[in-house]
Order: C-alpha cells, then sequence, then structure tokens
C-alpha cells in the first residue's frame, strides 16, 4: 500500500438507539462523539437509525413510518400510471 494516502482504520462504535444495540467494529469512519465501550476504552460512536436489531427483515416485526402520507401519494401515482382511477 502507498502510505499516507489511506484513511485510518480504526475501533469505532456503531449504535442504534431505536433498538438499544451497539456494536464494536473497525472502520475508516470517524465521529467527534465518543462512547465508553465494555472493555474500558473510549471509542468513536456513530448512530445509525437501522441495524440489524431493527430492520423488520431480521427481526420479523414490520414497522410503519408512514410520514405525511407517503404510502397513500405512492399507491395513487401507481395508479394513475396504471391508467386506474
Amino acid at each position: 500500500m502507498k502510505p499516507g494516502i489511506h484513511p485510518a482504520y480504526q475501533y469505532v462504535v456503531y449504535r442504534d438507539r431505536s433498538a438499544g444495540f451497539a456494536f464494536l467494529t473497525r472502520s475508516t469512519a470517524t465521529s467527534d462523539k465518543t462512547v465508553g465501550w465494555t472493555d474500558g476504552n473510549t471509542y468513536p460512536v456513530l448512530d445509525v437509525e437501522i441495524s440489524a436489531a431493527s430492520h423488520p427483515f431480521w427481526t420479523g416485526r414490520q414497522r410503519l413510518l408512514d410520514t405525511a402520507g407517503r404510502v397513500e401519494k405512492f399507491r395513487a401515482r401507481y395508479a394513475r400510471a396504471r391508467g386506474e382511477s
């Protein structure tokens, strides 16, 4: 590898606040926020909206997130495109 052109590869905690789930892994991503981990060290933390702990495919639970009638808007647009009324 060419020195000096690659981002730092370090330990980072990814946290899914909606599921109360976090995991430690290595990544080139970084953050200004930090969190104490179970091993006593402090690592950068990245908050994610969805992970395997909260995704409906992995959990078997369906979560309906319908903001401002998106589903209805999609159905109406799809019906118009197919020529339905």
